[in-house]
């Protein structure tokens, strides 16, 4: 029965549909162009694209861009993969990757702290640590 109780308790808490999908900037080869207005934002697919990818590559021609949304596994291994090419120079290649909505677009001030921070992770935790004790041990 306490099973089930917190089993309800981390359900509600964590309220399954929510924050699941992320949005990106998505756009391919763009040329002094960011591609960080609202007609290139989409939704990520749930559960499986969970960041965002931004690629910035020095060309002859200029600097192009390159927005996507990604997995972490890929994005984190391609990131690290070209951190070797990021240079600043022609012909450099630089991945970025986040995993908060929009985070791979222009770079914004960071946000003041405020009261409308969420607390339902730390409620949860407290809630964890609370009703543990109260399982059965088998």
């Amino acid at each position: 029965m306490l099973l089930l109780i917190f089993t309800t308790l981390f359900g509600v808490l964590l309220n399954a549909g929510d924050a699941l999908q992320i949005q990106c900037y998505q756009c391919e080869e763009m040329k002094q162009n960011d591609c960080s207005t609202p007609e290139y934002i989409v939704n990520c697919t749930v559960n499986v694209q969970d960041m965002c990818q931004k690629e910035v590559l020095v060309k002859p021609d200029g600097i192009h861009y390159r927005k996507s949304c990604a997995s972490s596994g890929a994005c984190l291994i391609s990131s690290s993969g070209y951190q070797q090419f990021c240079t600043g120079r022609v012909n450099s290649v630089c991945i970025s990757c986040c995993n908060t909505p929009l985070c791979n677009g222009p770079r914004r001030k960071r946000p003041t702290p405020s009261a409308a921070t969420s607390n339902r992770p730390s409620l949860f935790l407290f809630l964890t640590f609370l009703l543990l004790p109260l399982l059965p041990v088998t």
